[in-house]
């Protein structure tokens, strides 16, 4: 189990890589005292000039695409119900099922630092798990909301299946 990750620790258990690895540091997962249910976890991700999505979205004013705020969110998400499952890594592929509610309240340029915050609000057998999810970026002490959804996976096995 982890309390914090650093960019590096994220890469075992999370199977991206640049460029589609989206969450630099875990900061601290607040674990709930009755069950998983209400579990939070507290990502970040640095948004530089170089990514490679400001080349072709809006060259001449660069702005984040919400669907990749929206997959650093996942990300943060899949790094909290791994948390809660030993091996899942190597036996589980985690797979997004839905996403509800989405809305985006300020663009996301370069320079930015997003923090993501998501707190479990459903999970069933260690199988599926509905989170309430949220980006804010952080400007010196304060933080404004970016965007929010509601965002469900299920934990499929890695054993092979004959078709």
């Amino acid at each position: 189990m982890f309390e914090r990750l650093t960019a590096l620790e994220i890469r075992n258990y999370l199977p991206h890589r640049y460029p589609f690895l989206l969450v630099d540091k875990i900061e601290k997962v607040i674990l709930s005292s009755t069950s998983p249910v209400g579990d939070r976890i507290i990502g970040y991700k640095a948004v530089t000039q170089n990514e490679p999505y400001f080349q072709g979205h809006f060259p001449e004013q660069p702005v984040m695409p919400g669907v990749l705020v929206l997959e650093a969110l996942a990300q943060t998400m899949a790094l909290l119900v791994f948390y809660h499952i030993p091996n899942a890594k190597e036996t589980r592929y985690l797979y997004l099922t839905g996403i509800d509610d989405a809305k985006f309240r300020h663009p996301v340029f370069p320079g930015s630092l997003l923090r993501l915050e998501v707190e479990i609000k459903k999970i069933r057998n260690l199988k599926f798990c509905v989170v309430e999810t949220k980006a804010f970026l952080v400007q010196e002490s304060k933080k404004e909301l970016v965007a929010q959804a509601q965002i469900s996976s299920a934990l499929v096995s890695k054993e092979k299946k004959k078709i």
